[in-house]
């Protein structure tokens, strides 16, 4: 009989389990605003992303109604580099209407895994005979 696979939550660290400078790997900033940026209009440079993040974080952005314009591109495939281009109405500031689209984006990802998670568990309760973890 397969077991079933079940995420659980992460405890807290221990009271005065404190981290110092050895604990943390420091990596060069991954986002950066672009120059001639004002509070309504500017183009922002993701490092290390692609179309994968671009299209999805366009997508979101484009939701927001306070947004007039928003479009990303790859300017050279052998640069690791994608820029998002964000325009607002009147009022809206671009950097809270990145962070909302991002933190949008981040909850959509947290509801498809929880229904891709609970849909696996469901398959596997259902198909004992399915399931390919052999532990």
């Amino acid at each position: 009989m397969a077991q079933e696979t079940v995420d659980e939550p992460m405890e807290d660290a221990p009271a005065g389990a404190e981290a110092n400078d050895a604990d943390f790997v420091y990596e060069k900033q991954r986002l950066r605003v672009l120059p001639g940026s004002s509070d309504t209009a500017a183009s922002f440079a993701f490092e290390r992303e692609d179309h994968t993040l671009g299209n999805a974080l366009r997508y979101m952005i484009m939701k927001n109604p306070e947004v007039e314009f928003c479009g990303y591109s790859i300017p050279h495939p052998s640069e690791a580099v994608m820029n998002l281009r964000i325009q607002t109405w009147d009022g809206a500031n671009v950097n809270d209407v990145l962070r909302k689209g991002l933190d949008d984006l981040a909850d959509l990802c947290d509801v498809v895994e929880d229904k891709f998670t609970a849909a696996r568990d469901e398959f596997n309760a259902t198909h004992p005979d399915r399931t390919t973890d052999k532990r």
